[in-house]
């Protein structure tokens, strides 16, 4: 399995359009030795010729131009099989928006993250502009399930919906009842290799489902969203702790960096970093702390093979 990370920024992106936060200036400047970073979305594949993205983020025109094996590869093709949707925060499915110019899509969701996007969405019209244009199928929470694209041939990985700690998307909040289905980590495995990756970019806890998942995989990309608990509260630029936001912090006694020690992975990187977070600073304590445990920090372009 081939994984590339094609954005690895939490909403907003880094620098944030409107941020003026330590690290947005400081990168601007040109006095902080990083690199933007878009929107979070991940592509896997077996072969090269197919490929998964693992959530669609508002930039998925830059990131498919970015990276050659996306490109298409004839008069009207592209490489994308599929998209699997993690929840339906804006910055994990507006990119399903770009994705219209009359091309079949297959989209992996929960019937809930499925039923927020599309019931009452007149934006969503521009993927019915001729039958079949989009395919939904379901991801049913705990059940193992083969991944294909519009040709429906297996692409010899098969992915699996873990419920993960969250909440509904800023604007379906107060608009049904919490659902299991809204917040997913996934767990892709490879049959002929027997690698396995657990995605879980979103987490606002480490239930015994998601710590299960993440002890039975190879490769880990966990919610690196933010570094403390009152990190936007600390910089005046908000008013929620990061676990009101549903993401349980990096650092700190209850963080996931300490909680997560002893995982068998042998790569586990942080992924949906805000622009706020110390970690996207090289030579910051935090960004030390963090990969002396053995840790990694996502960025675009990142490659994995397992």
């Amino acid at each position: 399995m081939r994984i590339k990370v094609l954005g690895a920024a939490a909403g907003g992106g880094f620098p944030q359009w409107n941020c003026g936060c330590p690290n947005c200036r400081d990168l601007r400047a040109g006095i902080l030795d990083a690199k933007p970073l878009t929107q979070e979305c991940v592509g896997v594949s077996t072969d090269d010729a197919r490929w998964f993205l693992l959530n669609a983020s508002p930039e998925i025109r830059s990131q498919v131009e970015s990276y050659p094996p996306l490109h298409p590869r004839g008069p009207r093709h592209s490489p994308i099989a599929a998209v699997v949707l993690t929840n339906g925060d804006l910055d994990h499915t507006l990119g399903l928006l770009s994705l219209r110019e009359s091309h079949p899509l297959v989209i992996y969701a929960t019937d809930r993250v499925r039923q927020g996007f599309t019931e009452g969405n007149v934006l969503y019209r521009t993927l019915m502009r001729f039958p079949g244009q989009v395919t939904w199928k379901t991801l049913s929470l705990g059940r193992e399930i083969a991944l294909s694209g519009a040709d429906g041939e297996p692409s010899g990985l098969s992915v699996e919906a873990v419920p993960a700690p969250g909440k509904p998307p800023v604007h379906l909040e107060g608009l049904a009842a919490s659902d299991p289905g809204e917040n997913i980590g996934l767990l892709i495995r490879d049959p002929g290799t027997g690698g396995c990756l657990a995605y879980f970019s979103a987490a606002g806890g480490i239930t015994p489902a998601v710590r299960k998942a993440l002890d039975g995989a190879d490769c880990v990309f966990f919610d690196g969203t933010f570094w403390s608990s009152d990190e936007l509260i600390a910089l005046g630029l908000g008013t929620k702790r990061a676990e009101e936001m549903a993401h349980l912090p990096v650092g700190g006694a209850d963080g996931s960096l300490g909680r997560l020690a002893g995982m068998r992975a042998s790569r586990r990187i942080y992924i949906h970093l805000n622009n706020t977070n110390p970690l996207l600073r090289p030579r910051s304590p935090e960004r030390t702390q963090a990969e002396a445990s053995g840790w990694e920090i996502a960025c675009d372009g990142m490659e994995v093979a397992l």
